[in-house]
């Protein structure tokens, strides 16, 4: 689905502030449950729910859930599977968090019949923006021009390996850094993001 008109601009506009606030430079790691908690956004864990639903999808369908924006009054509450590995929650929580920047209004996630329902021109908004957030269009430079591996760059950054290989892909960051510079940078430039103890894998 194309995005709409200087959505991509919009989107890397978005990444660079939210770390000037986090007091991080461009290509940075972000943490999406530091920047939750800087946004106010309280962030719950599926476990913490007591009752069947959380237990069916942390441990049957682990995979058909992934995180909701809830909604009290004007205040939003991120509930997200931690029966996922970590690098796919935080694109989960990113991903809401995009939500919210974006200024996405609530709507029922069912409709009349009871089948889910989604506007899907906001959440394509919401996962390029999530993406944004946790490998910035700097940091896709920044990760072509120290040579590391897709691997080497979703452990730096706290992500996915697929969500790193997309992001480097989608930015061009392969083809706007020449070869020849390429080795110019250290690996030891980018700090390895580790996921706080409370973090479930």
């Amino acid at each position: 689905m194309a995005l709409r008109h200087g959505f991509k601009t919009e989107a890397n506009d978005h990444a660079r502030e939210v770390r000037r606030e986090l007091g991080l430079a461009p290509h940075d790691p972000l943490d999406p449950w530091r920047l939750a908690a800087h946004l106010e956004i309280p962030v719950h864990r599926l476990s913490e729910l007591p009752d069947e639903v959380a237990h069916h999808f942390l441990r049957i369908e682990v995979s058909a859930f992934s995180a909701v924006t809830v909604f009290r009054g004007r205040r939003r509450v991120i509930v997200h599977n931690d029966g996922h590995a970590v690098g796919r929650q935080a694109s989960n929580i990113a991903h809401e968090i995009g939500h919210g920047l974006l200024l996405h209004q609530p709507s029922p996630a069912l409709n009349v019949v009871g089948c889910r329902d989604w506007d899907a021109v906001l959440e394509e908004e919401a996962n390029w923006l999530g993406a944004a957030l946790l490998i910035s269009d700097e940091a896709a430079m920044r990760i072509v021009q120290s040579g590391m591996s897709n691997r080497e760059a979703a452990a730096a950054y706290g992500v996915s390996e697929p969500m790193a290989r997309m992001r480097i892909n989608v930015t061009g960051a392969r083809k706007r850094v020449p070869q020849a510079s390429r080795p110019a940078i250290s690996r030891t430039a980018v700090t390895v993001a580790t996921p706080p103890r409370s973090r479930r894998a």
